[in-house]
């Protein structure tokens, strides 16, 4: 099972992020899940909000975030690079400026944040796969969206109180049914995944892999827990 970790492009600054990145990729981390930070990042949290709009702060040039992103690549030759980005990010660089980067770089896999649904059309069309998210609850306009999507899918790992489907009340109930409705490509868990005992519980589940984000993020400024961190969490997925 595929350990993804999650990065924040640009905090505290870029050359440090392009340093974490080989500090995921040395200690075992699968996948680096990079994001383009937004300037409206409405969907997440505190903890990276802040860090997207600190790190514009520092540079809003996006150039310089691809050309970051483009070493990551380079110095984790063994190691994923999954890319985050907004709608209004994407519209920042440039459509057709995101697009060739990605194409050109091969970093084909993505997480798409937003509701323009024609500019999520073009991004497929020209060859990239969008993730689709499912909460644990299991909508069927999302799991429908699941079906069209040609990327994995993001399944919440952990539900919000009360927000269970009777049907499917553990988290390998719901891989399950997604599998049962023709989705062949990977499940991926996150939204709630802290430490070992979610990893477990998401392998046992059947995910293709997990998506861990505060836990990691929060040792970005000590390299020694972050390295022993992201080793034990990695020796939980196998």
């Amino acid at each position: 099972m595929k350990l993804i970790c999650y990065l924040s492009n640009g905090y505290p600054t870029i050359d440090e992020s392009i340093r974490l990145a080989k500090v995921y990729g040395d200690a075992g981390c699968d996948v680096i899940e990079v994001d383009f930070p937004s300037r409206d990042p409405y969907l997440e949290g505190e903890l990276i909000s802040s860090r997207m709009k600190e790190a514009l702060k520092t540079c809003a040039d996006f150039e310089k975030y691809m050309d970051a992103i483009k070493i990551m690549k380079k110095q984790n030759s063994n190691t994923k690079i999954l890319l985050l980005a907004y709608d209004n990010t994407i519209k920042d660089i440039g459509e057709d400026r995101f697009i060739s980067f990605c194409q050109k770089e091969n970093l084909l896999d993505m997480i798409y944040v937003g509701e323009d649904q024609d500019l999520q059309g073009r991004l497929m069309e020209a060859g990239l796969k969008i993730s689709c998210y499912v909460e644990f609850r299991l909508p069927e306009e999302q799991i429908e969206a699941a079906k069209n999507s040609n990327g994995f899918v993001y399944l919440q790992a952990v539900a919000e109180d009360g927000k269970i489907n009777p049907k499917f009340p553990k988290l390998g109930d719901c891989v399950t049914y997604l599998k049962e409705q023709g989705i062949t490509r990977e499940i991926y868990a996150g939204v709630g995944i802290r430490g070992e005992n979610e990893i477990k519980m998401a392998k046992d589940a059947g995910c293709d892999g997990v998506f861990v984000g505060s836990t990691i993020l929060k040792l970005w400024d000590n390299e020694a827990k972050l390295t022993e961190k992201i080793k034990e969490l990695k020796d939980a997925t196998i």
